[in-house]
């Protein structure tokens, strides 16, 4: 009997490691949970080595939660992910706010259970595997267990692991199913009602925690959960018997998610079993019995590999048509079965942000092959939320903060029509955008995009940037206020980005919102503050290539954003201007070498007061920006900027809410010029920084120092993204 623990399951298979090693067979299987996953694939005639070699060499960790290259991203999601760093899948539908009944959907893992099993039908009897088996489950909606003894064993498995609140349930033949540890933990009852005679258990039940340690309310909650998981194993282990064995793995401080210390816990269970050995010896069989067992185990049934599809049946519940998701499928009636390859199919459709969950079975029914693929849409919708927030502090009385809210609506026809909307609403900035995405060529994935945009910024301006000090405040500040309308024609570049053209109209308006005093004025004789209107169309291209494995503490990859607007029509006032930005990201072992660089320049008609009045057009200045000063202290009509940044993972440092520490410095250099002429002549301004960082709940947290030359310096503290 294999029980349930998470990560702690790997000790079940130091258990079948040391039983095989003894010569001592299973005849029959009952599990729950990570026991049903290590049990269930040695029932289905995998040998202990090749669950070893298997379980070894994959990254549960990334499979159980759910986790995918973010480069396999599509598009949007990748862009949703870097403008929203807040991580909570949020909805509204039928009147209410929703979320999700689960933190991780299990797609990934089911896919590789069914890749590590294809030769097993999806309609089968568990009597009939290589070794009986059984899975324990929860209904959840009477409470009451759930054995799990035919049809999918990968299903079986994924049902039996689906801890409430970290794993959406799974529906099985009209049941929500969870995690069986709830009612069952250690089925030694069901292994006897299989006709075992002797029960060898292994329990490898958390312990309990110091009440002084739980922290948090999510803490207490596991915590009550282990002691309703610790009563029914008690119960079962009240119930073995004289003969029995009981094989309890010292665990240490193996936790549920630490899966990538599974040899930790190979070793445990091995080490336990080794501990049985006295008891165990006399059911280990003779040599040439234990070669016949072995034998039998390779039989059970199993699709032949020249297996043919003969219909292939689409459920699509939800407002996704079931031909979007036929189109996606690299397979047609007449074809091989080839697990492997449709899970890949079933991944890019699961991963393309439309479904909660999407899977494919083949099951036999009157003699023919049926694919059935099953594509469910996400349960707190139809329209989703987003979330981000960004708050610096830099410690001398000024801060600032900005509240980012996302909507989407997708699918509102079956042709694919999105609505978009984007809200902004800071201390310095608010901004509403407004989007419809109508795919065009479904083969291609283009789409045309209408939209109109309204923002207010706010921008700073000082009087002598040569005297600036970190406790320097602005001399006057101008309120630009920016109205769009307009169209464009995107095209996704494979998985690599996306290219976005187009044509729009813009009404903009700067003006002062306070000016020096007049004595002030005799002082800098012709500082004049005036304002400004620009009326004009303009073509607008934008490039995003985004290969980043982490929008907020890249290790690997890199990204680029090219924007161009080109202002025609002749206009007096009007202007054009460009804007690039690059980040790689390289790592190894725990260190990380980020660089960055930034340039913008106002090209057009430079003799105009749009472009050269007040030099509004781009900033410096502020965290990761020139960090030792002031938000966007410095403004201009051109910008140079360049950033390296070193990062050190502190993984012995924990620290509240805080998860994934590093300690890290950046060396930043960059300037803002008023005339092209000049542009990039020094010297350049720079600013040297330290500072802690780590993942929050709220998105990154950064806790730093920064200093420049002549003695200016700065305290900052910058949680999430001041957008």
């Amino acid at each position: 009997m294999l029980s349930g623990g998470g990560a702690r399951g790997y000790a079940h298979l130091g258990v079948l490691q040391a039983l095989e090693k003894m010569h001592i067979p299973i005849d029959y299987v009952a599990a729950t949970s990570m026991g049903a996953v290590v049990g269930g694939l040695y029932a289905s005639g995998l040998s202990v080595d090749e669950l070893d070699h298997i379980l070894s060499g994959t990254n549960l960790s990334d499979i159980a939660f759910d986790r995918n290259e973010r480069a396999d991203l599509p598009q949007r999601q990748r862009e949703d992910d870097y403008q929203y760093p807040i991580g909570l899948s949020a909805g509204y539908g039928d009147g209410k706010l929703k979320l999700p009944a689960g933190l991780v959907q299990g797609n990934n893992l089911l896919a590789l259970l069914q890749n590590w099993m294809p030769q097993l039908p999806a309609n089968i009897s568990f009597d009939k595997l290589p070794t009986p088996f059984r899975a324990v489950a929860t209904d959840l909606g009477s409470g009451e267990e759930v054995i799990l003894d035919h049809g999918s064993l990968p299903r079986a498995i994924r049902a039996s692991m689906a801890v409430p609140g970290l794993f959406a349930p799974l529906k099985l033949d009209g049941r929500t199913l969870v995690d069986g540890g709830l009612v069952r933990n250690l089925p030694v009852d069901q292994a006897r009602a299989m006709g075992a005679d002797i029960i060898i258990a292994v329990n490898i039940a958390a312990d309990l925690q110091d009440p002084t340690t739980l922290e948090s309310p999510t803490a207490v909650a596991q915590q009550m959960v282990t002691i309703l998981i610790r009563q029914n194993v008690k119960r079962q282990v009240d119930s073995l018997k004289k003969d029995d064995i009981l094989i309890e793995p010292d665990m240490g401080d193996l936790g549920f998610a630490d899966f990538s210390r599974g040899n930790d816990g190979v070793k445990a269970g091995y080490d336990a079993a080794e501990r049985q050995r006295a008891k165990l010896a006399p059911l280990a069989l003779p040599p040439e019995q234990w070669k016949a067992y072995l034998a039998a185990r390779s039989g059970g049934p199993v699709l032949a590999q020249d297996t043919r599809i003969d219909s292939i049946e689409i459920n699509s519940k939800g407002r996704v048509p079931a031909a979007v998701v036929r189109r996606s499928l690299n397979v047609k009636e007449g074809d091989f079965y080839n697990p492997i390859a449709l899970n890949k199919d079933m991944a890019s459709l699961s991963t393309n942000g439309d479904f909660k969950s999407v899977t494919q079975e083949l099951v036999t029914e009157n003699g023919r092959n049926v694919l059935k693929v099953d594509a469910e849409e996400k349960s707190w919708g139809p329209n989703f939320l987003l979330f981000g927030l960004g708050v610096s502090n830099s410690f001398n009385g000024r801060g600032d903060f900005n509240l980012q809210v996302g909507h989407r609506l997708p699918w509102i026809t079956d042709s694919g029509l999105e609505w978009r909307n984007d809200i902004v609403l800071g201390s310095k900035q608010a901004s509403l955008h407004t989007e419809l995405r109508q795919p065009i060529w479904n083969t291609v994935g283009l789409y045309v995009a209408p939209y109109a945009e309204y923002a207010r910024r706010h921008i700073d301006l000082y009087l002598d940037e040569g005297s600036v000090t970190s406790s320097t405040v602005p001399v006057t500040a101008y309120r630009v206020d920016t109205t769009k309308v307009g169209i464009d024609l995107g095209m996704p570049i494979g998985r690599l980005g996306e290219l976005r053209t187009g044509v729009y109209y813009q009404w903009l308006e700067a003006r002062p919102t306070y000016n020096l005093p007049m004595d002030f004025t005799q002082i800098a004789p012709g500082l004049v503050f005036s304002s400004f209107r620009v009326k004009q169309p303009v073509v607008s291209t934008q490039l995003i290539v985004d290969q980043l494995d982490d929008p907020l503490f890249p290790r690997k990859g890199y990204y680029l954003s090219a924007i161009s607007n080109l202002a025609f029509g002749g206009a007096d006032n009007s202007y054009s201007d460009a804007q690039g930005k690059a980040l790689w990201a390289i790592s190894r072992g725990g260190n990380t070498l980020n660089l960055a660089l930034e340039a913008a320049g106002t090209y057009g008609n430079e003799q105009s007061g749009a472009s050269q009045n007040g030099g509004l057009g781009f900033t410096l200045g502020g965290f990761q920006h020139l960090s030792a000063y002031a938000p966007d202290q410095f403004s201009g009509n051109y910008l140079l900027y360049g950033r390296m940044t070193y990062l050190r993972d502190m993984p012995g440092l924990d620290l509240p809410g805080l998860r994934s520490a590093v300690l890290g410095t950046s060396l930043e250099v960059g300037d803002v010029w008023q005339t092209k002429d000049a542009f990039a002549s020094g010297p350049f301004k720079k600013s040297v920084s330290m500072f802690l960082g780590g993942n929050s709940f709220l998105g990154p947290l950064y806790f730093g120092a920064a200093i420049a030359p002549r003695g200016i310096w700065n305290l900052y503290l910058q949680l999430g993204r001041v957008f």
